[in-house]
């Protein structure tokens, strides 16, 4: 799951990121609403964290310009305002939740877990049920298993795979990767990427047949059965 924090405070931002990638979240932060805006508008997120008070283009704006664009993202405001009409307000703009500054991180966190639940339900595409030949993942469970047994995956790893079993029979370039999984949009220059689908492979095709995972040669990897 990506999200976007759109906030100018770095001390309250840095404040969440870390607590969402610790919940395995992936996280891109803006700090000026034209920034914000244009992530918001370009890129695809799975809920957005907006602050209302921003420099340049306010959270509000952001907020309606998003569902002109006819973008459904789940949006969380921040404010110091408590008023019922500033909760109003932000609600009207296009806002799904409201949240008063200052709060307890435990709260944002059960907020955008509503929201990205919500979303599930209300959205008939969106699948709750990956598969491919006998391996399966339950997104709403968290759960993996192949051929009935159950398989034990790290946050890291499962995000791989989500992303791989979205992509099925696809080649996923490792830029592909970074900037789905661990959110970065340039190459760290590390081997992350190798150590992970090693351990991926270990752990969904070690024990079964016939494989799934492969690795494209100067490409990317491949996750699908292979015909004969």
């Amino acid at each position: 799951m990506r999200i976007l924090i759109i906030e100018d405070d770095k001390d309250v931002a840095s404040f969440i990121e870390r607590g969402l990638e610790q919940a395995g979240y992936v996280v891109d932060r803006a700090e000026t609403g034209k920034d914000g805006l244009f992530l918001a508008t370009t890129e695809s997120y799975d809920a957005l964290i907006i602050d209302r008070m921003l420099p340049g283009v306010d959270g509000l704006t952001i907020v309606r310009t998003i569902r002109a664009s006819d973008i459904h993202v789940p949006v969380l405001i921040l404010s110091a305002l408590d008023e019922v009409t500033d909760r109003v307000d932000g609600l009207k703009a296009g806002g799904d939740d409201y949240l008063v500054k200052p709060f307890a991180f435990v709260e944002l966190q059960a907020r955008i877990e509503a929201l990205l639940r919500r979303q599930t339900t209300a959205t008939d595409s969106e699948l709750t049920m990956l598969e491919v030949a006998d391996l399966k993942m339950d997104l709403l469970r968290r759960q993996v298993s192949r051929g009935g047994t159950n398989i034990d995956l790290q946050q890291r790893e499962f995000l791989l795979l989500e992303y791989l079993m979205r992509h099925v029979g696809q080649v996923v370039t490792r830029t592909m990767l970074l900037e789905a999984v661990w959110g970065y949009h340039f190459d760290p220059q590390t081997n992350v990427i190798d150590v992970h689908m090693s351990r991926l492979r270990a752990k969904i095709d070690k024990d079964f047949d016939p494989p799934l995972l492969h690795t494209v040669r100067g490409a990317g990897y491949r996750l699908e059965v292979e015909k004969t």
